[in-house]
């Protein structure tokens, strides 16, 4: 009895325990995007952009930790098109990353479909064309990861969020810039500012309440300063990790970065300023949206709060006081700072100097010397079928090398489980914002 019995016991406990295991699968998130060109009167002046599903800008990916997302990308513009998800991790599926070095562009009237996972994060990000100057013209949008119920979080659920898209923008045609940047001439002045592609927005909330505000500059070039009138803002979170909650009056966004905060509506009611304008430029550009009480009969009064008078100092020293939270938790239980990176010993150290050499008289942007040419075949690919010709392992120096600049396919050879530190050198007299694309990477200094 009992030897007949025990077989069908475990059978019994293995199919449990495979019926467990599919329900406990993440979920998967489906969309269909189209991609199109469209005219709208941006900043009063009719102009093509960039519409995702008839939308400017695209629609917004509000997404929960460990989804994952299968997103089908149908490209109708007249040129190839390239999409990355700025800020996920793509663990192990750097091919879904939407770069040049990873991907080939989308063709005319073809079709990609995308699969990643929003593994193990949470936070506020963005996603954006990656090529031909496409981002100018719009094709970009707000990917927001939420973080699971049974994962607590160093705050109260706020009462309502909101999402804001930041940027520069110019009335130039997108091809006419990127012929100009062909031609050896630097980027223009942008013409304007906006939020959530508009010069004019109203965020409604109610008085004693607190939201959030998922902030992002998806701007070109202009860092920008956050502002609202008679606010403090609790910045709560940065690039996906939550940090130590301090008060700020304004806040410096600089192109690509993306912050959260929580706002309490605790002034008298009425309609207040939000304010996002540039920083580091002699000419100040400005766009407002109201954030309106919903008890409020007065409109927004006064004069726009101003920004810092102060530049890059400030701006520095107040990025030095973003601080990474060690003690509560990010998409897992686990607080973030459980694993200590700071007793690492790297395995090297990389510094990266970024020039604007003239290259056979036209200007052009590199690294250590070395100005980037994209070949036609992916580096991925290249790398994994060993096609010769593609790009060499020695044309870029880990260190800035003083020769005359050139042009290369320029690769920096790493092995697996290396810990890289990463120094960046700016000799320039601008800001510069650098894309640390598809890897982990944790600010030391």
């Amino acid at each position: 009895m009992v030897k007949c019995f025990i077989p069908h016991l475990v059978f019994g406990v293995l199919a449990v325990l495979g019926v467990s295991l599919v329900n406990a699968e993440d979920p998967y998130l489906y969309f269909t995007w189209t991609v199109t060109y469209g005219t709208r009167s941006i900043l009063g002046v009719p102009q093509q952009v960039i519409l995702i599903n008839g939308q400017f800008p695209g629609p917004k990916l509000d997404v929960v930790t460990n989804n994952n997302i299968i997103l089908n990308l149908m490209n109708k513009l007249d040129q190839p098109f390239l999409m990355t998800w700025n800020g996920i991790k793509q663990r192990k599926n750097s091919w879904q990353d939407g770069v040049l070095g990873t991907n080939c562009p989308i063709p005319p009237n073809s079709n990609y479909t995308y699969k990643f996972q929003a593994k193990d994060q949470i936070g506020s990000y963005t996603y954006f064309p990656s090529t031909l100057m496409h981002r100018a013209a719009g094709g970009f949008g707000a990917l927001n990861i939420i973080h699971r119920s049974v994962i607590p979080i160093p705050y109260a659920n706020p009462d309502g969020d909101f999402t804001l898209l930041l940027g520069d923008w110019f009335k130039t045609n997108h091809k006419t810039l990127q012929q100009s940047l062909e031609s050896g001439k630097s980027m223009p002045f942008p013409d304007g500012v906006l939020i959530n592609g508009q010069t004019q927005a109203t965020f409604t909330g109610d008085q004693g309440k607190t939201y959030m505000f998922r902030i992002s500059n998806v701007g070109l070039s202009t860092s920008l300063n956050f502002r609202i009138q008679g606010h403090k803002m609790k910045l709560v979170e940065v690039e996906g990790s939550h940090v130590i909650q301090n008060l700020y009056d304004s806040l410096d966004v600089h192109v690509g970065q993306s912050i959260t905060i929580l706002v309490t509506l605790d002034q008298p009611p009425k309609d207040y300023y939000i304010v996002a304008s540039t920083r580091f430029t002699k000419t100040v550009l400005t766009a407002t949206a109201v954030l309106h009480y919903a008890n409020s009969n007065a409109p927004v009064s006064g004069p726009v709060p101003a920004a810092p008078a102060n530049g890059f100092d400030w701006s520095m020293e107040q990025a030095r006081t973003y601080r990474w939270n060690l003690t509560s938790n990010a998409a897992r239980p686990n607080p973030q700072g459980s694993f200590h990176y700071g007793t690492i010993t790297p395995t090297k150290t990389i510094v990266l100097a970024n020039s604007a050499p003239l290259i056979n008289g036209k200007l052009r942007y590199a690294v250590n010397g070395v100005s980037y040419i994209n070949p036609d075949t992916p580096l991925k690919l290249a790398d994994y079928f060993n096609i010769p010709g593609v790009f060499s392992m020695n044309s870029l120096s880990e260190l800035p090398s003083g020769r005359a600049a050139t042009l290369a396919t320029s690769v920096m050879a790493t092995s697996l489980h290396d810990f890289i530190e990463v120094v960046f050198q700016n000799n320039e007299n601008t800001m510069q914002a650098w894309h640390l694309d598809g890897y982990d990477f944790w600010v030391v200094g």
